[in-house]
């Protein structure tokens, strides 16, 4: 791998190649997160829609969400009729100012937590529950309590699926602001390979010390990473 190569693969910005019919021909390291959350058939409507008229490089300032990236714009570049490649670039996104609350949160493992409310559904449920940790998150402080009765309710939700999917992870780029002060993510994400419906799957909580987030396909529970 040359340079370049190196360089283009380690942008922290989706990097995109598509053939004229659509067929995904490269993909750096940060757009295959991206292509883990949306169909790539959306991705490339995306960069047919902001190309240039004629052969060319065109860039659009944009406000675009797909699922929990915020893009500030997007470069379209093709010189033929065989090729497209788009780059999306990202904003730092600030999740939510000053309303989360910090009470009755202590420094807690959440590995333990998701095992904890896995292990109790599996009393009940023929369901396969497969994890996906990082193990590098630290302990960080999260209000146990709530944090546990809220995933029961999202599992609930998905309680007709055989296969459940449970994922903690760092998001990167993305942040929480409490009281003036930014902190990282640390996402709970749970999603099923079968069809689900989560029409009916409602929280509130103004009170909360976190985000739940519901998409077509998953719920999410973001937290902010504060350590001490």
């Amino acid at each position: 791998m040359n340079f370049y190569e190196q360089w283009v693969e380690l942008d922290l910005n989706p990097i995109i190649s598509f053939s004229s019919l659509g067929k995904l021909t490269f993909s750096n390291h940060e757009a295959q997160f991206l292509l883990s959350r949306i169909k790539q058939k959306e991705l490339y409507d995306l960069a047919v829609k902001y190309a240039p008229k004629t052969f060319g490089v065109e860039t659009s300032y944009i406000d675009l969400n797909i699922e929990n990236y915020t893009f500030y714009a997007i470069t379209v570049k093709y010189e033929d009729e065989d090729e497209i490649h788009m780059k999306l670039y990202k904003s730092a996104m600030v999740k939510k100012d000053s309303q989360l609350s910090t009470k009755n949160t202590n420094i807690t493992n959440i590995f333990t937590l998701v095992d904890l409310a896995i292990s109790s559904k599996k009393i009940k449920s023929k369901a396969k529950y497969i994890k996906n940790y990082d193990p590098s998150i630290p302990e960080f402080k999260i209000n146990a309590n709530e944090f546990i009765k809220t995933l029961n309710l999202i599992y609930d939700a998905f309680e007709k699926n055989q296969i459940i999917n449970t994922s903690v992870i760092l998001k990167i780029g993305e942040y929480i602001k409490i009281e003036g002060k930014k902190y990282s993510i640390i996402s709970v994400e749970i999603s099923s390979p079968e069809k689900v419906n989560l029409d009916n799957f409602t929280y509130k909580d103004e009170n909360a010390s976190f985000i739940v987030a519901k998409t077509k396909e998953k719920i999410s529970i973001d937290l902010p990473l504060i350590t001490k």
